[in-house]
């Protein structure tokens, strides 16, 4: 039962080194296994065996079998699941184009000739970024974004109601 363990032990050890190194183990491998596909098969096979032999009271090659057996089942579901998650596709990230034609605030009054400063909301969160105007704009005008030129600058012209 003690070699049981040690297996056990050995694949949590190995899960967590590919946890903290974040891939730069699974070059071990030449990439024909993830380390943590190794790792969950090497626990669960350690793991398995203790069971097997405590729980159903069997010698040691069935008790081998029997963790091998969960072993093969924990490998295939880390590996399933690592694929789902490194193949997840995710909306795509807001980008300053999608700026355009919004509106907002100015919290730093906009020179004819430099930058101010507004608040507008990008993806529901609030983005301060450096604004130009075509004509001065005092502190707290509401403001419509007319173009993007780079992803921390706007061109705004004041809202007119």
């Amino acid at each position: 039962m003690a070699w049981f363990f040690g297996l056990g032990i050995t694949g949590v050890v190995l899960l967590a080194l590919s946890l903290v190194f974040d891939g730069v183990l699974d070059g071990v491998l030449d990439g024909w296994l993830p380390l943590p596909d190794v790792a969950g098969f090497v626990a669960a096979t350690g793991f398995g065996g203790v069971l097997a032999t405590e729980v159903l009271d069997v010698g040691p090659v069935v008790a081998t079998g029997c963790g091998a057996g969960l072993g093969a089942g924990a490998a295939w579901l880390t590996y399933r699941f690592g694929r789902a998650l490194t193949h997840d596709r995710t909306a795509a990230a807001p980008r300053g184009t999608d700026l355009v034609g919004t509106s907002g605030n100015v919290v730093t009054a906009i020179p004819a000739d430099g930058f101010g400063e507004v608040l507008l909301r990008l993806a529901g969160q609030p983005v301060k970024l450096a604004a130009r105007s075509t004509a001065p704009v005092a502190r707290g005008t509401e403001v419509w974004v007319e173009a993007a030129p780079t992803a921390t600058s706007v061109v705004v012209r004041p809202v007119d109601r």
